[in-house]
């Protein structure tokens, strides 16, 4: 197996699982009527595996067609932000149909910066997913706000709208739909909740890059987007990030905001005023921003195939009992698929924990994880709370762990992440013959699940 396929060299090819089917299908033999040519006995039992070959390696870099503008950077010495960082974030604009675009050094940044710019902090809550990176929430903390966690819908994998105004306090500052996994979140009534309430909406869209909600690209949605440019995203530059928004005012708070604070466009004071807000250093360089060019030419192609491939594997495994894929919403033109999910029911495979069907994938040549843990439960929430800075800041009450604990329970998230599987981006790069593979692999376990059990 080649190495450079992951989300961090997908945790080294582990992490999440799936959620229930209707119990007792009949199954006939055209359900499983794939991958005829590979071995029915599971690799794991010491069968031939499903997957004869690598997976496409990811980057992807083309010395011949890439590597030109790069190095016409490198003998430039002009290494820092200038031309080719502008030229990127234009056309990033323009591909998003967005009026501006700021790149950064991650995506993390870009979220930490739209909601200082926002002015969103000490004081508010941010309402959330607990189904997703850390970042989506780290950036809350880091701004001094709280984050209120709003559980999901296990088939989206997304935030459910249904639960967000249960959610909204006095406090309430801001939405922060995060489109996890690629998909997107149902964009329509969280902005209509938001324009009740007179919230911020920020889109992490940092798994978004070219997906579509009516008709719409993730991240020009709400009041602002984020997105990543990390190594094992979509559109990769090794580091890197961007804040994407139609309000002029915002973005230039922004730039001026990742220039240390320096004047830029509507930020302005006096001539020769020097640094007027408080700001820090996100640019990124030039041959950060060549790379990203190289990598957007063929961001269209990928994203069409990813998503062929993906309806074609979701096809060919939501029948297999105890196999749930992913449902996006109606108004998903596209998804992006940083990610392709399903959960995974064991009462359906015999009693086959989920851990060793995911040992059982693998075998036949296909990395797979169990994703995310409920970032709602982990010890850096309450670390923050008993922090100086906190205590200084909010009364005991509104610190009092225990009882947010209770109040930010999300038992349909924590259910997901039992039971969810990912696959990562660059499988849906294969062939069809490759999404055959998969669902034969898929078909071999379900098979023998109580001999591989």
């Amino acid at each position: 197996m080649k190495k450079k396929i992951s989300r961090r060299n997908f945790v080294k090819y582990n992490s999440v699982a799936g959620l229930g089917t209707a119990a007792g299908l009949q199954i006939t033999g055209d359900v499983f009527n794939i991958g005829k040519n590979s071995s029915s006995t599971p690799a794991i039992l010491g069968g031939t595996p499903s997957m004869g070959h690598d997976w496409p390696d990811w980057p992807i870099w083309k010395p011949q067609i890439d590597e030109e503008r790069v190095i016409e950077v490198i003998r430039s010495g002009v290494w820092s932000r200038a031309a080719v960082v502008k030229e990127f974030e234009e056309k990033w604009a323009e591909t998003l149909g967005v009026k501006r675009c700021l790149t950064v050094v991650n995506g993390t940044n870009a979220l930490n910066a739209a909601l200082a710019q926002y002015e969103i902090g000490w004081g508010d809550e941010v309402l959330v997913t607990p189904y997703t990176f850390i970042a989506s929430v780290s950036c809350i903390l880091f701004n001094g706000a709280i984050p209120v966690f709003v559980d999901v819908d296990p088939e989206t994998f997304q935030m459910d709208p249904a639960k967000i105004e249960e959610k909204i306090t006095s406090n309430t500052a801001a939405i922060l739909p995060v489109h996890i996994l690629g998909l997107p979140c149902d964009m329509d009534p969280i902005m209509k909740i938001a324009k009740k309430h007179k919230l911020k909406v920020i889109e992490d869209a940092c798994q978004g890059w070219l997906a579509e909600y009516d008709n719409k690209k993730l991240g020009t949605i709400g009041d602002a987007g984020c997105f990543s440019f990390q190594n094992s995203k979509n559109l990769p530059m090794g580091e890197g990030g961007a804040i994407v928004s139609n309000d002029d005012e915002f973005m230039d708070r922004c730039t001026s905001f990742h220039n240390y604070g320096n004047p830029y466009g509507s930020v302005s004071g006096e001539v020769g005023a020097g640094t007027i807000r408080i700001g820090t250093k996100l640019r990124i360089t030039e041959y950060q921003a060549a790379i990203g060019l190289a990598q957007l030419k063929r961001l269209e192609d990928q994203t069409e195939l990813r998503s062929k491939n993906a309806e074609l594997l979701k096809g060919k495994i939501k029948d297999v009992p105890g196999i749930l894929p992913y449902r996006l919403y109606d108004k998903t033109n596209r998804a992006a698929f940083h990610l392709f999910p399903f959960r995974y029911k064991e009462e359906e495979f015999k009693g086959l924990s989920r851990s060793k069907f995911l040992e059982a994938l693998r075998a036949e040549g296909v990395p797979c994880s169990s994703g995310y843990r409920p970032l709602n439960k982990m010890p850096y929430l309450e670390n923050a709370f008993n922090s100086k800075f906190y205590k200084k800041f909010y009364p005991s009450e509104r610190l009092d762990y225990d009882s947010y604990a209770e109040v930010n329970e999300c038992p349909l998230n924590d259910q997901l992440c039992d039971e969810a599987v990912w696959f990562t981006q660059n499988l849906l790069l294969g062939s069809k013959e490759d999404m055959n593979n998969i669902a034969n692999a898929i078909e071999k376990i379900y098979k023998n699940a109580e001999k591989i059990k």
